[in-house]
């Protein structure tokens, strides 16, 4: 088919004659659009998708689609933008990125009207470059030659034959489109995806940075190499700490999360461990039934919690380590640690029950949560449970059917925990 032909116009002739419209590629016909790297509007009209048409995209002046294809639409982002029509908008955000159109889109704001101009409801539409401003038919050629635009009367051929001329008509705005253009934009809003959003504006130069912290890390090393001395040996050997007391201080540092006691508790000493260890949740009582038939009637007092944590020191590099924390149910447990067990508990959760904390260190709701952070674990489709309003915790939602979604919640609450301690009991996150 001839180079000339208006890929726009094209579209809009095969829609209103509703001809089936295909899809081919190098190999030959194709079902899905995404494999095909051509559009069959009819049997003599096949055209590329990245086909530009007269369509601007917003925010561009330019008049000629052939001189600055990247100012205008592609026919296969008209086309996505009419076939897609009544979906939804996040299934229309969707649809496109899986069929190669990340960026270049119609816009959800836009897409109506352009579907709106393809089946002929409307005659007008924001952004469309009219044919003669980008027409490149040279003079003298017969109007019914040019196969977008309509044939002129006798009397207008005349006159156009009269002032014809070889360079190209400069295009002038409507001043009347201009102003419904320019009220469409103020109130358009533009949509991001996950890639546009992290594309920046200008590269990013960490280079001050890196001056920031050269002057601490000479420092560092120089204090580092001043208790070394030349013969390559310690300058002043420290005294060898004795071991028992070494592995009383680590053990120590371990810290605690305590839960509530309630059979009513979505989280118990049953199903604990597999929620905050391996990020998924199991009904108590479901769990509770699988350690039966393990011969593990009853649950454990004190209960190890390893969770895997990637630090990353001055220099950059990732180290992966592994922290314990030790969970239990009541205060006889937290006896178990010594005197000052309380001083190593960092959480605390409830289920909104004041009975719990009766044999606690700090009775008062408020009290205690000023000294531990107060988690409270629910459902999703449950109410705001009136009674944690005032005592200072952070509601947790875990839905009943969707175990996909676990790991998302746990790492919010370890998250939430570590700010916490890091900020309130910073000696603790060193274990």
């Amino acid at each position: 088919m001839s180079s000339g032909t208006d890929a726009l116009l094209a579209l809009r002739q095969a829609i209103k004659q509703k001809t089936q419209i295909t899809y081919i590629n190098d190999s030959g016909p194709v079902s899905s659009f995404s494999a095909a790297t051509h559009i069959v509007l009819s049997p003599t009209v096949t055209l590329p998708k990245s086909a530009p048409t007269r369509l601007r995209k917003p925010g561009f002046n330019s008049t000629d689609p052939q001189g600055n294809p990247q100012d205008f639409f592609s026919l296969g982002a008209v086309y996505l933008a009419w076939l897609l029509r009544d979906a939804s908008s996040a299934e229309y955000m969707k649809q496109v990125r899986e069929n190669g159109y990340p960026v270049g889109f119609v816009s959800v704001t836009e897409r109506k009207a352009v579907a709106d101009w393809l089946e002929d409801k409307t005659q007008s539409l924001p952004g469309l470059v009219s044919v003669e401003s980008e027409s490149t038919t040279p003079p003298g050629t017969p109007p019914q030659m040019r196969g977008s635009a309509a044939l002129p009367s006798i009397s207008s051929a005349r006159g156009a034959d009269a002032t014809s001329s070889p360079l190209k008509r400069r295009y002038v705005a409507d001043p009347a489109d201009m102003e419904v253009v320019k009220k469409i934009k103020a109130n358009e809003i533009e949509l991001q995806d996950r890639n546009t959003v992290l594309r920046g504006i200008k590269p990013n130069n960490f280079n001050s940075v890196k001056v920031a912290f050269a002057e601490k890390l000479k420092k560092l090393k120089e204090s580092s190499s001043s208790k070394y001395s030349s013969s390559g040996s310690w300058s002043s050997a420290p005294s060898t700490p004795d071991p028992k007391m070494q592995a009383r201080k680590a053990k120590n540092q371990y810290p605690i999360i305590m839960i509530s006691s309630s059979p009513t508790s979505l989280i118990t000493m049953y199903n604990v461990r597999r929620f905050l260890q391996d990020a998924v949740f199991e009904p108590s009582q479901d769990a509770r039934a699988r350690a039966v038939a393990e011969g593990n009637p009853r649950a454990e007092d004190v209960i190890p919690i390893y969770r895997k944590r990637t630090l990353i020191d001055s220099s950059g590099r990732e180290t992966e380590t592994q922290t314990r924390y030790f969970v239990v149910d009541s205060a006889e447990a937290l006896a178990k640690f010594g005197p000052d067990a309380w001083d190593r508990v960092v959480c605390v959760m409830t289920t909104g029950q004041a009975w719990q904390f009766r044999p606690y260190k700090w009775q008062d709701p408020k009290t205690l949560f000023h000294h531990v952070k107060g988690i409270y674990f629910s459902w999703t489709n449950d109410p705001p449970n009136p009674k944690i309003k005032d005592w200072n915790v952070t509601e947790l939602k875990i839905d009943p059917n969707r175990r996909h979604v676990d790991k998302s919640v746990v790492a919010h609450f370890w998250r939430i925990l570590d700010q916490w301690t890091t900020t309130n009991k910073p000696s603790l996150m060193q274990g």
